[in-house]
């Protein structure tokens, strides 16, 4: 089964958080826990890695926190998922040039790298902006896909 980690699911409330206000300046860790109910420490240490990865900017001081790098259509929702987890595989083998054993019988990899890529698209085709305003991205980008569209 595909599930993203609870840390991508937090990266993805936050900025979600973050672009439904895009009035307050900066926004801390602490107020983006407390809205949804999420571990402060670990947010903090998530938004911190995505401040590094260059999806937020951070303001120290009394007022400080973190407010989004660049406009919220700007960032898609594969984005976070990547500066959080790092690349996006649905499968060992599709990753890397190191093959293995079976690679020469394997009748699997390529139509399961198709599916990658095609997670990967939708993925990337939803953008935070699109989370903030309570469309059906999922949907949407599944159509646009060319996918059947199931009830989301």
């Amino acid at each position: 089964m595909l599930k993203l980690t609870k840390k991508a699911d937090y990266g993805l409330m936050a900025l979600k958080y973050l672009a439904e206000h895009p009035e307050i300046i900066a926004l801390s860790a602490k107020d983006v826990a407390d809205a949804y109910g999420i571990p402060a420490q670990l947010l903090a240490k998530i938004l911190q890695q995505l401040t590094k990865s260059g999806l937020l900017k951070s303001h120290a001081g009394m007022n400080g926190g973190y407010a989004l790098a660049r406009d919220a259509r700007q960032i898609s929702a594969f984005e976070v998922i990547h500066a959080i987890d790092g690349p996006f595989f649905i499968t060992s083998c599709t990753k890397g040039t190191k093959g293995c054993e079976l690679t020469p019988s394997c009748t699997i990899k390529e139509p399961l790298a198709r599916v990658n890529e095609t997670i990967a698209g939708v993925l990337k085709s939803i953008s935070i902006q699109d989370l903030a305003e309570h469309e059906q991205p999922a949907k949407k980008a599944l159509e646009a896909s060319g996918l059947v569209a199931l009830t989301l």
